[in-house]
């Protein structure tokens, strides 16, 4: 990558799900804390994505066990995405809120980030186009 062009943002791309038969209601709703889980379980038909990003950030990524240095890389990154609203982030921002969650466990240089998501096709991490 040259230094001229500005570093590329990853977010989850809904849409990139729908089309490839994923559903982020399901990728979310693993990482939903105990009680949301129970509060918005049957529910699924009438939460937007927005309600369940919202309801995501603003309290079941509060928890100590959100993201820890035991979960898979790429899920991490999912969860961070979660965790912020899914906001766009480069390389650098997302190699430094991983350290910040996971202390200095993973690997989580701007080229290794950028090799993990160049290959991901579960959990929609796509560049913003």
């Amino acid at each position: 990558m040259s230094n001229d062009q500005p570093s590329p943002r990853w977010f989850i791309d809904l849409d990139w799900l729908e089309q490839h038969n994923r559903s982020f209601f399901i990728l979310a709703q693993g990482c939903l804390c105990p009680q949301c889980r129970e509060r918005l379980e049957g529910g699924k038909e009438g939460i937007s994505a927005a309600d369940l990003l919202s309801n995501i950030r603003d309290c079941c990524s509060k928890t100590p066990e959100f993201v820890t240095d035991r979960s898979p890389i790429l899920e991490s990154i999912f969860r961070l995405f979660l965790a912020n609203g899914n906001q766009p982030l480069d390389l650098e921002q997302l190699g430094k809120q991983l350290s910040e969650w996971c202390g200095d466990t993973y690997r989580t240089s701007a080229e290794i980030l950028s090799r993990l998501l160049g290959n991901e096709h579960y959990y929609g991490l796509r560049p913003v186009p």
